[in-house]
């Protein structure tokens, strides 16, 4: 792996995304609408954005990184992209982290724009501070980044890859406590429901916007980024030159 070989990649990836409005629109302008359509679904409804908006928060970035990453990496494959870049000294980590990188930085700016949107707009209240909700914002964002670019590895086709939404994206959306607290949960799906990342974001979320401080936060916070790590390492073994 090479530092300069990733940060390479990374800023080709950001060159195609500027000559790509409607990617960039969907990324830091399509969270804060789904946030704002949200308050406004339940402005009548005295407590209730407060109470689910934290995890909606979170859950928009998660699966709008998600669908983004995974379609963008599969157009690499199918358009004979990866496979000249394979045939350089590029190795499959600098492809994977360059993507990551990119991203990331990408993430970073909808989270700022998604939680400022949230707070000051449509008047979520936060108990604690508003930088830990932001980078809440963000690691559920790399996640949904690192899960599509796994996802991918996968996908035949673009349809395919949002196809892996029901697999990988729903059980989490279901489980994760944001329906129903998970305490509550009949025991097989409580069992499951402790080995699915985004349950942890939420849990996160919630101890943010209820003022937890320490291991409440960062305990699931650390969980999650170890699962895109994972993710990352994963997508980098499985990742292909081409898809047939």
């Amino acid at each position: 792996m090479n530092g300069v070989r990733t940060f390479a990649t990374a800023g080709r990836v950001l060159r195609q995304l500027s000559h790509d409005p409607r990617s960039i629109a969907l990324m830091l302008v399509a969270p804060s609408l789904l946030v704002g359509l949200f308050a406004w679904l339940f402005s009548d409804q005295e407590g209730v954005f407060d109470q689910f908006g934290g995890p909606i928060l979170g859950l928009f970035p998660f699966i709008v990184m998600f669908l983004i990453t995974s379609i963008t990496t599969l157009r690499e494959r199918r358009s004979g992209t990866l496979e000249r870049l394979m045939t350089t000294p590029i190795a499959k980590a600098d492809f994977i982290l360059g993507y990551g990188l990119a991203f990331g930085l990408m993430a970073t700016l909808q989270a700022i724009i998604t939680v400022t949107f949230a707070v000051w707009v449509c008047g979520l209240e936060v108990d604690g501070p508003l930088w830990q909700l932001g980078l809440v914002a963000v690691v559920d964002a790399i996640l949904g980044t690192a899960l599509g670019l796994l996802a991918s590895a996968f996908a035949r086709t673009e349809f395919q890859a949002v196809q892996f939404m029901p697999l990988i994206v729903f059980p989490q959306i279901i489980l994760g406590g944001l329906f129903m607290p998970r305490d509550d949960m009949p025991n097989a799906l409580y069992q499951i429901s402790k080995v699915l990342p985004l349950s942890y974001a939420i849990d996160t979320i919630n101890a943010v916007t209820a003022g937890d401080e320490g291991g409440d936060v960062f305990g699931p916070l650390i969980v999650v980024v170890a699962f895109a790590l994972a993710a990352l390492i994963l997508a980098s073994l499985t990742l292909r030159r081409r898809t047939p």
